[in-house]
């Protein structure tokens, strides 16, 4: 008998223990959250008033990525955001269209893919090897139009998108500048902070280690940690790479078993029918054409002053 409630006191003693536990740490979620939406808050007061597509860009979510990229430290999170606010009111990213573009997606050598990883990202399909042109803006821009329509395609659950990178037929003499892979990162992380869930790069031949060890040093530690390396022969890396990818979706050249050829024609209607719905999104007249170089063109698209939902 005294048994019986000795268990049955220290049962009670144990539930107490834990009703308090999570007492205590709903309580610290809440000051937690608490906290972050006032430093939100005090990074908008900060940027000061806004207007045009600058007041769109910068929704709650947008100041956050933003924070979360330099650790919540209000000053240097400050000076990212203005940093990118003044390149996207010069490069007009939210302008580029599908047709001035396309040329450098003939190959297929970056395309968004037809299906989402296993937690509903947008996923963007790189093949280094398939590289078609050799001016580098005209290639920066055609990645950027990528980034920008694979951030138009996420679900109103997912703010991140995935990166797989096929490696069949890369070779030094094919890849990219060193200047355009550093473009590219620093491009990724300075003005889509957050935008990067997590890149796998499949199967890369050995001689890749001579230009990885230049290009890494050009990575912040998170887009670094981001990175993950993935070769057939290492269960591990490919048990972790179908963690995030159904088998049935990924294509064969990532291991799975998903047959997939890139068509432009009907990349093109898709990517086509997307600049109408980016057109309605920013509040400007598709039919204009307004950009030819991405650098100009606020004379015929002037910036609206109403909100619509963010492209950030």
């Amino acid at each position: 008998m005294f048994s019986r409630w000795s268990n049955s006191h220290h049962n009670k003693e144990n539930d107490s223990l834990q009703q308090e536990s999570k007492i205590v740490l709903t309580s610290w979620l809440i000051v937690a959250v608490m906290r972050k939406c006032n430093q939100i808050k005090e990074l908008r007061a900060a940027i000061g008033p806004l207007s045009g597509r600058s007041l769109k860009y910068c929704t709650d979510a947008c100041l956050r990525r933003y924070l979360e990229a330099r650790n919540w430290n209000a000053d240097k999170s400050k000076k990212m955001l203005e940093e990118t606010l003044k390149w996207r009111s010069t490069y007009k990213p939210e302008e580029i269209r599908w047709h001035e573009v396309a040329v450098e997606g003939e190959t297929g050598k970056v395309y968004r893919a037809s299906f989402h990883d296993r937690h509903g990202r947008t996923v963007l399909i790189l093949r280094p090897g398939k590289q078609n042109t050799t001016s580098l803006e005209n290639h920066l821009r055609h990645l950027v139009y990528l980034i920008e329509n694979a951030i138009l395609n996420l679900p109103e659950t997912q703010e991140q998108m995935a990166w797989l990178i096929d490696f069949t037929g890369w070779t030094l003499s094919t890849s990219v500048p060193i200047k355009s892979a550093r473009d590219t990162i620093n491009l990724l992380q300075n003005h889509y902070p957050e935008r990067l869930a997590i890149a796998f790069l499949y199967n890369p031949p050995r001689i890749f280690e001579a230009f990885w060890k230049i290009v890494k040093y050009f990575m912040d530690a998170k887009t670094f940690q981001k990175v993950k390396f993935v070769y057939p022969k290492n269960t591990e890396s490919v048990e972790l790479m179908r963690s995030y990818f159904d088998e049935e979706n990924l294509p064969i050249e990532f291991g799975g078993k998903a047959v997939l050829e890139y068509n432009h024609e009907e990349f093109s209607k898709q990517m086509n029918q997307d600049d109408i719905k980016s057109a309605n999104l920013w509040g400007f007249d598709d039919k204009l054409q307004c950009i030819g170089n991405g650098h100009s063109g606020s004379d015929v698209a002037p910036e609206p002053v109403c909100l619509a939902p963010s492209a950030s």
